[in-house]
């Protein structure tokens, strides 16, 4: 792609695109001319490469920890300790479900007395571990993680942190008062990719940051299986879905910047999922014979059974188990007509932000896209970077040149499995770093920082709820 191709794909992005520019057909036109061999005038240079960690932590002992919620999430930070066992050892479990307390107390060889249903139960006992790793439902996430904090352990705490601004407050606070570590999972910070992409910027690349466009697709399956039917579907019981699905953007957003964020505008609605865009004849459960689930793309028989996703949610012992599954759909939430649940999440969101120093961002998140993984833009006085979550390219406006950094640079075996692009198990990493040498400063995500961005996702509701710019701090 040739100079005056580039400054016309880039005009039609900048202007006729709404904020990220969510026009599938300039994704896929900006796509395809990346994808194609430079033409002439272009310059190609080998492919960027920034220095990527093994994800075993350098620690002289293992730290030992116990597991607060043992599923998905739960499990995943389990996995570190399978993984690298000299590093860490999971010595405990609390769940009251008791399939995921049972097969986590297997895999990682816990005592039957080290076993617990509800969370509280743990703090019945003196301190027996170096840490907790709570990834307890969201509205089961501040009180754990206070009695934790009080009794002496360092914290891996699963995002959001807590349900509400004062809440998120009351953890920063309970952290210094105890002098305790605490790991918001802010796990995309800990991605080779988003690690790669803030050191583009701030080494200088594209000159002084400008503006950030960031979108994250939802994936239309994702949002109702989440979002509409399953957990996340009211704001109330968990939280607004700015801080439930996209406070790791947030997050990105404000750690690019690297600068306060000063005030935010936010707009978003529940547009489709509600009752008065039931197709007609609808029933209350995809199960319940309904003339339309042929052709729905949101039905919960394509998505569960025939494509099979999602479906850890079940806890079955053999996920091909077509009857077990459809049995789960007609008896559980996750059954239930898109049309016919008692949601209130907005099914898209868009917020802008000013930074100190005039940096201005736009973030999109959006349920309707047919893909997940966060695309990003992001405008330099000298450059611009664009990247889709696998690869991002840096073009300098004066040499032309044109520099890719893509996952086959920070490939390495040990981060083939880890989720997030690698996050999951490299914040897992500096957290065991960071409790076996007491130094918070071990982790990208501190507490100050986490809190900060969880602010900026409760003061981004309160600007979509009342219309109006909301300041920060």
């Amino acid at each position: 792609m040739d100079r005056k191709e580039f400054l016309k794909r880039l005009g039609m992005l900048t202007v006729g695109a709404s904020l990220l520019g969510v026009d599938n057909a300039v994704m896929a036109a900006t796509s395809s001319a990346e994808a194609a061999p430079a033409k002439s005038g272009s310059k190609t240079h080998p492919d960027l490469d920034f220095p990527v960690r093994s994800l075993k932590a350098k620690t002289d002992r293992a730290i030992t920890a116990i597991i607060i919620g043992a599923g998905s999430r739960g499990t995943t930070y389990g996995k570190y300790a399978t993984q690298f066992p000299d590093t860490m050892q999971i010595v405990g479990v609390s769940d009251i479900n008791n399939f995921r307390k049972n097969r986590t107390a297997k895999a990682h060889k816990i005592d039957k007395q080290n076993c617990f249903g509800d969370w509280s139960e743990v703090f019945t006992r003196e301190k027996f571990a170096d840490a907790v790793i709570i990834a307890t439902p969201d509205d089961l996430h501040y009180e754990p993680c206070m009695k934790a904090l009080e009794m002496g352990y360092d914290v891996l705490l699963e995002k959001p942190a807590a349900q509400t601004e004062r809440e998120c407050k009351a953890i920063l606070a309970q952290a210094k008062r105890y002098n305790r570590i605490v790991a918001i999972c802010h796990v995309l910070r800990y991605a080779p990719y988003f690690i790669a992409m803030r050191e583009a910027v701030h080494s200088g690349m594209i000159g002084d940051l400008v503006s950030i466009q960031h979108m994250e697709p939802i994936q239309y399956a994702h949002m109702a299986h989440s979002y509409v039917r399953g957990k996340w579907r009211d704001s109330n019981q968990t939280t607004p879905i700015i801080l439930a699905k996209s406070c790791h953007d947030l997050d990105i957003i404000r750690w690019i910047v690297d600068k306060p964020c000063l005030q935010i505008a936010a707009e978003g609605t529940l547009m489709h999922f509600k009752a008065e865009n039931a197709p007609q004849g609808a029933p209350a459960r995809c199960t319940d014979g309904c003339p339309h689930e042929a052709t729905c793309p949101y039905s919960a028989i394509d998505i569960y059974v025939r494509r099979k996703r999602h479906l850890g949610v079940f806890d079955l012992p053999d996920r091909k188990d077509e009857a077990a599954i459809m049995e789960k759909i007609r008896t559980t939430m996750f059954g239930r007509c898109v049309y016919h649940c008692d949601n209130n999440q907005p099914d898209h969101y868009v917020t802008t932000m000013l930074f100190e120093g005039g940096v201005t961002a736009s973030f999109t998140m959006d349920a309707f896209t047919p893909w997940g993984g966060r695309r990003t833009r992001i405008m330099g006085t000298t450059g611009y970077i664009e990247g889709d979550g696998k690869k991002f390219t840096v073009y300098d406006f004066r040499s032309n040149k044109q520099r890719v950094w893509h996952k086959n640079v920070a490939e390495m075996a040990e981060y083939k499995h880890a989720g997030h692009g690698g996050g999951d198990h490299a914040l897992a990493r500096d957290f065991v770093e960071a409790v076996a040498s007491q130094d918070a400063t071990k982790l990208s995500s501190t507490i100050d920082a986490s809190i900060e961005s969880h602010i900026i996702g409760f003061k981004a509701e309160k600007s979509r709820l009342s219309m109006k710019k909301v300041k920060i701090g």
